[in-house]
C-alpha cells in the first residue's frame, strides 16, 4: 500500500466531467481550454486530451508546460508580461493576452503578426469571496471602458471575458452575457473569437448543459465569433482525493485526530477562503475534529461524523483535493509533499510522482 500523505487522482470519477465537456463542445461549438492555473498535472493531459482543445495559461511557465505536455491550442495570458518574457510567450503560444491596452501597445510591434487579444472586464460577476472577485472594485484584472479598447482593436482579433467564479446558476450566467453583449457588443463583432474564461460550474449535478449549449450557439452565431471557455474546476471536480493517516489521537473538549497532512502545506485554499474540507461519507456517531501535522495552530481539514472512534494508524480520506490544491502545495514546516498517484479505468492504482527530503532542500536556495 502506497505510504500517505498522497493525492489520488481517480481517473473513473474525471471521465464524467470530461463527457459533459465533451458534449458541450459538440452542441454548442465552443471549444474547451484547460486552465492550468487550477489543475497542472501533466500526467492527465494526454488522457483529457481526448475531451478538450488545448491549456490556457496565466504564467511564462504554465504557457510553457501547456505548450510541452497538452496537445491542442495553447493559449497565453498574464496579469503582466515582462519585458524579458514576451519572446518566449509569443514562441510558445498560438494565442497571446493581453490584460490591459497599455501592454498590448507596449508589445504591439514585437507582436505583430501573432493571434493577439485582450482582457475585458465586464465589472459584474458571482464570486461571493473579494479576494477571487475578478470584477471587485479597483479590479486590475482587464479593461473596463469601451472607450478604452475601441482605438486599439484593430490590432486585436479576440477578447477574454473571465468574470464567472463557482457560478452554477445558468440563469445568472445568461443574464450576465446578455449584459456583455449590451455593452461591449459593438467590439464583439468586430472580432473572430470570444473565450468567456472559467468559472462556469457546467459539470456539477443538475446544471442545465443543453440550456448553456443553446445560448453559447446562439452568441457565437449571432456575433459571428468562435466561442472559447476555460474550464479549470469544472475538468476536475471530485476527480481527486487527499489520502492521509491519523497520526495521534486526544481529547481538549473535543476529539482530535492528527493526520501526517497540513492543511497550510497541502490544501491551501481551505485557510486562504475560511472553509472546511469534504469528506464522504460524514455521518456516524463519533465526531472529531482532523487536525494538520504543522506547527500552525488553525491547521484543521475540518469537523467530521465517523462509524467508529478514530484511532493511530486509520485512514482519512479527504475529498475535492484537485482544483487549486495540487498547484499551491508547499514545502511549509518540511512536511512531506504527497505523493501523485492515479487509479486507471480499470482500477489499478500507479505512483506518477513522490518527493523527496532532496527536492525540498533544493526548493529553498
Amino acid at each position: 500500500m502506497l505510504q500517505t500523505p498522497y493525492y489520488l487522482i481517480d481517473k473513473a470519477r474525471l471521465l464524467p466531467n470530461m463527457e459533459k465537456i465533451a458534449w458541450l463542445r459538440e452542441h454548442s461549438g465552443a471549444k474547451a481550454l484547460l486552465a492550468l492555473k487550477c489543475f497542472a498535472t501533466w500526467d492527465l493531459f494526454d488522457f483529457m486530451a481526448d475531451y478538450m482543445d488545448g491549456s490556457t495559461s496565466s504564467s511564462l511557465f504554465e504557457l510553457k508546460l501547456g505548450r510541452e505536455k497538452f496537445p491542442g491550442e495553447t493559449h497565453a495570458y498574464s496579469v503582466a508580461w515582462a519585458p524579458h518574457e514576451i519572446d518566449d510567450v509569443l514562441a510558445n503560444s498560438d494565442k497571446v493576452i493581453f490584460n490591459t491596452v497599455g501592454q498590448l501597445a507596449r508589445y504591439a510591434d514585437v507582436s505583430a503578426g501573432h493571434v493577439r487579444g485582450l482582457r475585458v472586464n465586464p465589472g459584474v460577476s458571482t464570486s461571493s469571496f473579494d479576494l477571487a472577485d475578478p470584477a471587485r472594485p479597483y479590479s486590475r484584472l482587464g479593461e473596463h471602458d469601451p472607450a478604452n479598447i475601441e482605438p486599439l482593436a484593430d490590432l486585436i482579433s479576440g477578447f477574454m471575458f473571465h468574470n464567472n467564479c463557482e457560478n452554477d446558476d445558468f440563469d445568472r450566467f445568461a443574464a450576465m452575457l446578455d449584459g456583455i453583449e449590451q455593452r461591449f457588443g459593438h467590439l464583439i463583432r468586430q472580432m473572430d473569437w470570444i473565450s468567456l474564461g472559467g468559472g462556469i460550474h457546467f459539470t456539477g449535478d443538475g446544471y442545465p448543459l443543453d440550456r448553456l449549449a443553446d445560448r453559447l450557439k446562439r452568441f457565437a452565431d449571432t456575433n459571428g465569433v468562435q466561442v472559447y471557455l476555460e474550464p479549470g474546476e469544472a475538468a476536475i471536480t471530485r476527480s481527486t482525493t487527499l489520502e492521509l493517516t491519523v497520526l495521534d489521537t486526544l481529547y481538549n473538549g473535543k476529539n482530535l485526530a492528527i493526520v501526517d497532512s497540513s492543511v497550510e502545506a497541502h490544501m491551501l485554499d481551505l485557510l486562504i477562503y475560511r472553509q472546511e474540507a469534504r469528506m464522504t461519507p460524514n455521518e456516524g456517531p463519533e465526531e472529531w475534529m482532523i487536525c494538520g501535522k504543522s506547527c500552525l495552530a488553525g491547521d484543521i481539514f475540518g469537523t467530521f461524523r465517523f462509524a467508529q472512534a478514530l484511532k493511530p494508524g486509520d485512514r482519512v480520506s479527504i475529498d475535492d483535493a484537485a482544483g487549486y490544491t495540487m498547484v499551491k502545495k508547499n514545502w511549509f514546516n518540511g512536511v512531506q509533499m504527497p505523493a501523485i498517484a492515479v487509479r486507471e479505468l480499470d482500477g489499478t492504482t500507479r505512483v506518477v510522482r513522490e518527493f523527496s527530503y532532496a527536492e525540498f532542500v533544493a526548493a529553498l536556495s
